[in-house]
């Protein structure tokens, strides 16, 4: 557990909890949290075809998601510095996210409809993620293309930084940039995984 965690556990009824009560202490905990507003960062995990990904939300909305290869402990330990300490496993916040999540990998969403809260980007890259959305799905932009698009043609490596560093990849599809030559580039999952969605997209594009 967390440190926020191990506070609330001193209750009586976490106290009395064993191993196996695990997840009812947990959903305890989230509701203590509620109850007392000391819950900002709620997180929960989701496997996928592409690996278990870390999922966390601020009450303004989806804050972060992770691929393995990003460390979930690192992750979620950057977000206590950045956003607040105040973080626990709460997956019923997430519950939406996941659900959306779920139907865009078996091809039933091909966009999603979630609040989102971008204060992990900031001034250049946010204005490049904020424009993500608008590659449509099952198509590909140039990281060329991308920095013309938000009016700065000569910011084709910020554009590749503010991809890199996109705190909300399959959310804000940074995937369907590439590079102008048509190899895909890299990709904060990891190549089979951009490769993967690609693949994935192009099958389920109408």
């Amino acid at each position: 557990m967390n440190d926020l965690e191990d506070r609330l556990a001193g209750s009586h009824e976490a106290s009395d909890a064993t191993a196996g009560d695990m997840e009812r202490l947990r959903a305890l905990l989230s509701r203590r949290a509620d109850q007392h507003d000391v819950l900002d960062v709620a997180y929960r995990t989701l496997d996928t075809p592409v690996g278990n990904l870390l999922l966390a939300a601020t009450p303004a909305g989806l804050l972060r998601v992770a691929y393995p290869a990003e460390n979930h402990d690192a992750v979620l330990a950057a977000l206590a510095d950045r956003v607040s300490p105040r973080i626990l496993r709460a997956p019923a916040r997430l519950d939406d996210a996941a659900r959306q999540l779920e139907e865009y990998f078996a091809q039933h969403r091909h966009q999603f409809d979630l609040p989102l809260d971008l204060q992990l980007a900031r001034g250049f890259r946010r204005t490049v993620l904020e424009h993500l959305p608008r590659v449509g799905y099952g198509h590909t932009t140039s990281y060329a293309s991308l920095a013309a698009e938000v009016g700065n043609p000569r910011a084709v490596r910020a554009v590749g930084t503010a991809c890199a560093t996109n705190p909300l990849p399959l959310i804000l599809p940074c995937h369907r940039v590439v590079r102008s030559d048509g190899t895909t580039g890299a990709y904060v999952g990891g190549h089979d995984v951009k490769l993967t969605l690609l693949n994935l997209e192009h099958g389920g594009a109408r």
